[in-house]
């Protein structure tokens, strides 16, 4: 049996180090342990061990933890975490079939030289991997489309325990496979419960130690992020943001660092994440723009499954044309300025926050029902995405100060406006659009006037258009003349909020002249006949 020669890692803890412990031939590890190498691990899923390690002093900041995965010629670093009790962990997300094998480094000799293999297999049936940004639209890792039609509930984990059921429940039934959410609690408008757990220790008086991590609420959040993925929702995971009244906001850099590499060690593995830098970064006057700068390059530098990255703003857009971010995240409306951020940023465009269905009394939570699904329809349009929320007060709770409603835009639990079913209805519009066009290039490309697009490849190239939606906004007309391509099209009159698709009789080709509804808000859709 060939021995390992420990001399070779010179460096604690870096990829190469580890990597020429690793790459030992894997019958040799499975030799050493044999209990991980009968493991089997899907593709996309959580392998995962623990070893015992010291306790004494402070683990989270004193020891470092990490492995190198290898298959092949292929070695992953893996950055691992100190999980209480003497116990740590390492947790890796395997993106290829085969025998991985892996070995550990670390600073304490009772976690260092540890060696393993595991059999990555098959992805479970329905499982496409995580969501990566394909040009200006999104694809799983296996090349699936993925459109994103998300919501919003920042504090949703942060709720009592049967609340927290009921919105997953809610979003059993819901047609929202993202949502915004946050690490830490909220301390804002409405937001003024203290979490039954806290994302750090915490003395009698309730000053933070954040230098300890708390493995119980960090496990809960890991068990949040689990239900969602079990429902295929991606979280959007909103690492940072202002509304603090517990000095989250106001860490100091070491702690910042320290407390990124923590999240990233646990979190990383599970394949439903996005990493959302802040809610409205710009808000965090502890923080600067060179301090987000950093933490985008720790999270790339530390998350082994390279997810999707961004950063939300309020007032000062983030520059999203920079390489480490993946994706814009943006706070407005404009969605006429979409056409030249996506070809300045060459990324996908997330309209996250439009303001909320609701009747608050302020601006940003008391638009109509009407008025967000017409956001959504702007925003595909626009060859874009777009984000949901909901604040809707309850008659009784409207006026009453002291009252401590439930808001879905916060605390989760259940929708009750009007807006979902038709955003549910645009994104099976969408998905369709997909699965007729046949390509992993599905993707609304926004094309001119503002409300033409088709829903596979550009214009110009006709012969593959497999279709072209009209949406008509605020415009009314009762005829209109349409510019189809070469080739025979259908036609189908479509109602966004009755949600009603109704075929017009006939086959349509080149400058095509159709008697409208009349009414604004309406939608027209063309499908190549074969």
């Amino acid at each position: 049996m060939a021995q390992i020669d420990r001399r070779k890692m010179l460096k604690l803890g870096t990829a190469g180090s580890l990597a020429a412990l690793a790459s030992t031939s894997a019958q040799h590890l499975m030799a050493e342990a044999p209990e991980t190498a009968r493991a089997a691990v899907p593709q996309w899923e959580v392998f995962e061990f623990a070893l015992p390690g010291p306790a004494s002093g402070n683990p989270f900041a004193e020891v470092q933890f990490s492995a190198a995965f290898t298959l092949g010629n292929r070695s992953v670093y893996v950055p691992g975490f100190y999980d209480g009790e003497g116990r740590y962990k390492i947790r890796f997300m395997p993106d290829a079939e085969g025998m991985w094998s892996y070995a550990t480094a670390s600073n304490s000799p009772a976690l260092s030289g540890k060696t393993g293999a595991f059999a990555c297999i098959a992805p479970l049936a329905g499982v496409h991997g995580p969501v990566c940004a394909r040009g200006h639209h999104f694809a799983y890792a296996d090349g699936t489309p993925f459109f994103p039609f998300g919501t919003t509930c920042y504090a949703w984990v942060h709720q009592p325990e049967e609340l927290q059921k009921q919105t997953l429940e809610t979003l059993r039934a819901a047609p929202f496979n993202k949502i915004r959410m946050c690490v830490f609690p909220k301390s804002y408008e409405y937001n003024h419960n203290e979490p039954a757990l806290y994302p750090f220790a915490r003395d009698a008086a309730g000053k933070s130690d954040f230098s300890r991590p708390n493995p119980a609420f960090f496990e809960h959040l890991e068990q949040r992020i689990a239900g969602l993925c079990a429902l295929g929702i991606e979280a959007d995971l909103i690492l940072f943001h202002p509304y603090d009244r517990w000095g989250y906001a106001t860490m100091p850099a070491e702690a910042d660092d320290r407390y990124l590499r923590y999240v990233l060690a646990r979190i990383s593995a599970y394949r439903n994440i996005w990493w959302s830098l802040a809610n409205e970064y710009d808000l965090m006057r502890a923080k600067t723009t060179q301090d987000f700068d950093r933490f985008f390059h720790i999270v790339e530098e530390n998350d082994p499954s390279a997810h999707l990255r961004s950063v939300h703003y309020c007032n000062t857009m983030y520059d999203y044309g920079r390489p480490w971010v993946t994706h814009a995240s943006l706070q407005n409306s404009e969605f006429e300025s979409a056409a030249g951020w996506l070809q300045d940023w060459r990324k996908p465009i997330c309209f996250d926050e439009v303001m909320y269905e609701g009747n608050l009394n302020r601006r940003w939570g008391n638009i109509s029902a009407e008025e967000m699904t017409r956001k959504f329809w702007l925003g595909v349009m626009a060859g874009c995405y777009v984000t949901h929320g909901e604040t809707l007060l309850d008659a009784d709770g409207a006026f009453d100060e002291n009252a401590t409603p439930t808001l879905w835009w916060a605390h989760g639990g259940t929708l009750r406006g009007a807006s979902p079913q038709r955003i549910g209805f645009l994104r099976k519009l969408v998905e369709d659009s997909a699965v007729a066009s046949g390509s992993t290039r599905a993707g609304f490309e926004a094309q001119s006037p503002a409300y033409y697009l088709n829903a596979s490849v550009p214009l110009r190239e006709t012969k593959d258009t497999a279709q072209i939606l009209y949406y008509f906004d605020v415009h009314q007309p009762i005829f209109y003349e349409f510019p189809l391509p070469e080739g025979r099209f259908s036609a189908e009159l479509i109602d966004p909020w009755e949600m009603k698709i109704t075929p017009l009789p006939g086959i349509f080709s080149g400058k095509t002249k159709l008697k409208l509804a009349g009414r604004p808000y309406q939608a027209l859709r063309f499908r190549r006949v074969l």
